[in-house]
C-alpha cells in the first residue's frame, strides 16, 4: 500500500514518542502467558478477514472514545496493532497522551504476523 507523505510524516513523529515491539516479542509474551491486552485497531472490514488470536477489536474510529471504559487501569500493559504498524503508532501516541503508561505498537502489524504464520483467531464473529 502506498501512503501519502503527510500521513508518513505524522507516523514518523508519533514513532519518536512511542515504544514499539516486534511480532516475535508479542508471540513470546503470549507463549509465556504474560498479562497484556492486545488490541486490533484496524477497520471492521479488515478485521473481518482475520485477526490475531486473543486480540480484541477496537477500530481507530472508537478506540480513544471507548478505551477508558474498556481499560480503566492506565497502567495496564497494552499492545496495539494495525495492518502494518502505522495506525497503531498513531493510536499508541494518543493513548499515551490520555495517560496510559504501558502502551506498545507492534511493528509490522497484522501483515507481518500473518506472513510469519503465527496464530490467528479461528472463529471470527
Amino acid at each position: 500500500m502506498r501512503h501519502n507523505p503527510g500521513f508518513l510524516k505524522l507516523v514518523e513523529k508519533a514513532k519518536e514518542q512511542i515504544y514499539e515491539c516486534r511480532i516475535q516479542d508479542v508471540k513470546s509474551r503470549m507463549e509465556q502467558e504474560e498479562t497484556f491486552v492486545l488490541i486490533d485497531v484496524r477497520e471492521d472490514h479488515e478485521c473481518a478477514k482475520g485477526r490475531i488470536k486473543g486480540a480484541i477489536h477496537k477500530g481507530r474510529g472508537i478506540l480513544e472514545r471507548d478505551i477508558e471504559d474498556d481499560i480503566p487501569n492506565k497502567d495496564a500493559e497494552i499492545i496495539l496493532y494495525c495492518g502494518g504498524g502505522y495506525r497503531s503508532a498513531l493510536a499508541a501516541a494518543n493513548l499515551q497522551e490520555m495517560g496510559y503508561t504501558h502502551v506498545l505498537s507492534m511493528d509490522g502489524g497484522f501483515r507481518a504476523w500473518k506472513e510469519a504464520g503465527y496464530p490467528l483467531e479461528d472463529d471470527m464473529p
